[in-house]
């Protein structure tokens, strides 16, 4: 038996979160029924093979919620189900007539924002570590605030589920991003602190060969790491890592 045995969500939430978090549910052994729009999931077209694998076992239909035919569709569709999912604006959710209003009385609601208190403004992850004060030069190798955020929302939907029948719940993008900004509103990242380069043992440095993460925050690893390197404690280490491979 999985924690979620018996529950029914039904999503319409595309692209990044929202599949993410109905990965989850599906995989904690819940049904999940996803709406998608008549020309998909735009996930499906940016990264084929990981849409597919986070769609194993869902149920995919294809309407347009635009139409009045569509709409038509969806109060049977939601009439078994304990937990409806979006990523809509609620303006757009208004025009889908599939905001708090016009969804049936006994179902549990989350929706995945931009940001709380703005909801109708959109964005996308790069945007909000731009605004969170997390971003650097080069694009982000991963997808942070998406991904972040689709695990708060799932935690959401765990809760929301205890809540009454009608709960209704919203996670945002950029709030998730606030305990990835503590250590840099703290001071304890970011240019010129001690983890962001005033400690030389902690930092990436150049070698012969690629690069190399060095992390030794404690004193017996930091005593150990400049008796191999041969040079004296809390001294520069660029030129020591320099002439040496990221093997040696």
């Amino acid at each position: 038996m999985q924690p979620l045995d018996g529950i029914r969500v039904v999503s319409i939430a595309l692209n990044v979160p929202g599949p993410l978090v109905a990965a989850k549910v599906r995989a904690a052994g819940g049904h999940v029924t996803k709406v998608e729009p008549p020309g998909g999931d735009p996930l499906e077209g940016f990264c084929p093979a990981w849409y597919h694998d986070l769609h194993s076992g869902i149920t995919i239909r294809r309407i347009d919620l635009k139409s009045d035919a569509g709409q038509a569709e969806m109060p049977a569709i939601l009439a078994d189900a304990d937990l409806f999912l979006s990523s809509q604006r609620p303006a757009a959710l208004a025009r889908l007539r599939l905001d708090a209003a016009s969804l049936p009385p006994h179902l549990r609601s989350l929706n995945i924002v931009g940001e709380i208190g703005h909801a109708d403004i959109a964005g996308h992850d790069l945007t909000y570590l731009a605004k969170a004060g997390l971003l650097g030069r080069e694009v982000p190798r991963t997808l942070i605030a998406d991904v972040l955020g689709a695990e708060h929302a799932f935690a959401a939907a765990l809760l929301l589920l205890r809540e009454p029948e009608g709960a209704r719940a919203e996670v945002g993008l950029y709030d998730s991003l606030a305990p990835l900004v503590a250590p840099l509103q703290y001071g304890l990242t970011g240019p010129g602190t001690l983890l962001g380069g005033a400690l030389p043992a902690y930092g990436i440095y150049e070698t012969r060969e690629g690069r190399i993460a060095v992390a030794a925050l404690e004193p017996h690893f930091q005593k150990r790491l400049y008796e191999e390197l041969k040079v004296p404690p809390g001294s520069a280490l660029a030129m020591s890592f320099r002439a040496q491979t990221a093997q040696e």
